[in-house]
């Protein structure tokens, strides 16, 4: 089987210009080379596709692939993650990870609360704050979390983000909202443990591979994980496995959480405890990073003694079910 990659590769858009943020969320040259490796000793024949603008001139030119493997984040708009997949769906092309229903939703963190909301599942009180103007109505009690609605990898979170009065909470969105230049979401500040659970596969199939607790050292940001202690998560963060009975809970939140919004193959859902410590989600990622070392996902399986290959054989899989069922 030939399977294609999809991809945002960071150091092409800084070569364009983009700044370090701007291309926080794109991906190594050894994450490709990690992904191309490990289907290469899977048995698969393998091509580099790269961005949805090589995609599109391949698909103009004719070019076919069974499978597509695709991790491409998308540079522009709340949708920029289901651009790729929306393409190979037109061109009837299969596959890996979620749909662009999925991906758009996801990764507008508003939309997706209201939904998870729906289903039943816990998660934070919020508001989103549209405009400069809207920050005066705010009503939520303090201490809240601020974050851009629709970045990932952390982007736009910091130590501010943690905002206890109304001087900060005017500021903190003043500030996001001229930076990022989409609405600032809000919620009620969790204050209890933070974790990270990995899951594999799609619908009743679908399984946590295990939970990790993230936990911040003294020397790094406090009260979020993130954009800084992400990018230098080996200086600024620790990880240790759980089984204990939140984390259990967390499991089985998480889990209700990518059926119920119909994710798949594989990703991460992370989740932080509230004063009564009942885990409420805060993120569903349906297409986590996957460099060896340095993501989330790869790094709970690493905690659970499941290899990075065998990691690619459980996506691979969960997609080829569904290429194996296609009219």
């Amino acid at each position: 089987m030939k399977i294609g990659i999809t991809y945002d590769l960071r150091q092409d858009y800084l070569d364009l210009g983009y700044s370090e943020e701007a291309t926080a969320e794109f991906d190594r040259a050894d994450t490709i080379d990690a992904i191309e490796k490990t289907l290469q000793e899977l048995g698969y024949e393998t091509d580099r596709i790269g961005n949805i603008w090589n995609l599109t001139r391949r698909l103009a030119n004719g070019e076919h692939w069974e499978l597509v493997f695709n991790i491409a984040e998308g540079l522009r708009g709340i949708g920029r993650e289901a651009q790729v997949p929306a393409l190979l769906d037109a061109f009837d092309i299969p596959y890996t990870f979620s749909d662009p229903l999925v991906l758009a939703l996801t990764l507008h963190k508003g939309l997706t609360k209201r939904v998870l909301r729906d289903l039943g599942l816990p998660t934070p009180d919020f508001v989103e704050v549209h405009t400069e103007a809207a920050i005066e109505k705010v009503s939520l009690p303090f201490p809240l979390f601020a974050k851009p609605i629709a970045e990932g990898t952390g982007k736009g979170i910091n130590s501010a983000s943690k905002i206890n009065n109304e001087n900060e909470l005017k500021n903190v969105c003043t500030q996001l909202l001229k930076t990022y230049r989409q609405p600032v979401l809000l919620e009620t500040y969790l204050p209890g443990r933070e974790f990270t659970v990995g899951i594999v596969g799609t619908g009743e199939k679908a399984s946590a591979v295990g939970v990790i607790e993230v936990i911040l050292k003294e020397n790094a940001e406090q009260s979020a994980y993130s954009y800084v202690n992400k990018e230098r998560c080996e200086e600024f963060v620790g990880y240790r496995a759980v089984a204990d009975q939140m984390a259990q809970a967390a499991i089985e939140i998480a889990l209700a959480a990518w059926r119920g919004l119909g994710c798949r193959d594989a990703g991460r859902v992370d989740l932080r405890a509230d004063a009564q410590g009942i885990p409420n989600l805060m993120e569903i990622n349906p297409l986590a990073g996957i460099h060896p070392e340095h993501s989330d996902l790869p790094i709970i399986c690493n905690f659970f003694d499941i290899q990075y290959k065998q990691l690619f054989q459980m996506i691979l899989a969960s997609a080829l079910e569904r290429v194996n069922h296609r009219p």
